[in-house]
């Protein structure tokens, strides 16, 4: 299916001659959950330069075939796929049939393989905030690259690919230099989005911050909790990033043209940064979290001080009442002309003298 070329990833080959044999594709390549289209863009790029290319499969087993004999690459977007739509773009591009799985069913972790020695196949978690919920959404792409082919796999609402794909058709020295631009612009976009979810986490975090020392009493905690339930989501992607990207920064995958090195290594600084970044927001927010518990601690104990203080002051009367209030025949002061009042007078005197003790020591 597929066969080496020296220097370079994958060239399809043989299997687009045996493609059409390959099995029924979908009719129009349609979604048959959305009723939009599986493969949302597809385009042959010579020299930087885009030739359209239509959906259906008869155009997309054409642009195979030019891109193999001449110096060109295709690149095909699809977008959620099932698995018989994955198989018959996987069958036409001789994709290997355990990353054309993992393609259709997403919740992949960030990873780069290579199968067949020069095809290589890289899983991007793609992120985007929803501020209103304190949320970290989360979606995929899959890319699967050799040297004459791109197929880009996108799960999820966010992270579309046709801004990206405009831009880098804008610039076509850089299209030049094939599908290793294409696997370059696709992560340079992933983790500037990360940059941009990172900011507006910052954003929340320093909110909760200032919620925690102020005088409101809010419910921080669930907040706290929320946002360090998203760091870590956040972390699930970014972390396994920084292996795959250093690896490209370190021209450790075959076939990548020496200039792209330095383009890598940037993606590479800012993965690692965002990364970081991550690690520096659950920090803050651990810290956060145990400053609040501590106040509210605090909270807790100065309403037991005054709890205990009112009580102490209430006991007073309650026993003199309880004394005298227990009805035997012979107890003197009942018989007292200034009786009642001496013991009013005694015992408001008493409860004012606790008031300012404990006025004074800051228990009230």
């Amino acid at each position: 299916m597929v066969s080496s070329h020296s220097g370079h990833g994958s060239r399809v080959t043989s299997s687009v001659n045996r493609a059409p044999g390959a099995g029924p594709a979908t009719p129009g390549w349609r979604h048959p959950r959305h009723n939009g289209p599986v493969i949302v863009d597809c385009a042959v790029y010579r020299g930087g330069i885009r030739i359209p290319v239509d959906g259906d499969p008869q155009s997309l087993v054409a642009a195979l075939e030019t891109a193999c004999q001449q110096d060109d690459f295709v690149w095909v977007g699809l977008h959620e796929p099932d698995q018989h739509e994955m198989d018959d773009v996987a069958a036409r591009f001789g994709l290997h049939p355990l990353a054309a799985e993992d393609a259709v069913r997403a919740h992949q972790r960030p990873k780069l393989e290579r199968y067949d020695h020069d095809s290589l196949f890289l899983v991007l978690k793609t992120l985007w905030y929803v501020d209103e919920q304190d949320a970290v959404e989360t979606g995929e792409i899959a890319i699967f690259m050799g040297s004459n082919y791109v197929v880009t796999v996108r799960h999820g609402a966010g992270a579309g690919l046709t801004t990206t794909r405009h831009q880098l058709e804008e610039h076509a020295d850089v299209l030049g230099h094939g599908p290793f631009s294409v696997l370059y612009s696709v992560c340079d976009r992933v983790v500037d989005d990360y940059e941009a979810v990172a900011g507006d986490l910052q954003t929340d975090v320093d909110e909760v911050e200032l919620s925690v020392f102020s005088d409101h009493r809010g419910n921080d905690s669930q907040r706290i909790y929320t946002l360090k339930r998203e760091v870590a989501e956040f972390r699930r992607a970014v972390a396994p990033l920084r292996e795959p990207m250093t690896r490209f920064a370190h021209g450790e995958v075959s076939g990548m043209p020496d200039e792209a090195r330095a383009f890598f290594r940037d993606v590479a600084d800012h993965a690692i940064r965002v990364s970081e970044q991550v690690e520096s927001l659950d920090n803050l927010l651990s810290s956060a979290h145990n400053a609040h518990m501590a106040r509210i601690s605090v909270q807790q104990n100065n309403d037991m001080r005054k709890i205990s203080s009112w009580v102490a002051i209430a006991a007073v009367p309650t026993m003199v009442a309880g004394i005298y209030g227990m009805n035997f025949d012979h107890m003197p002061e009942l018989h007292w002309t200034y009786g009642y009042p001496l013991v009013l007078a005694a015992t408001a005197a008493v409860c004012c003298a606790l008031f300012r003790l404990f006025k004074r020591s800051g228990w009230l």
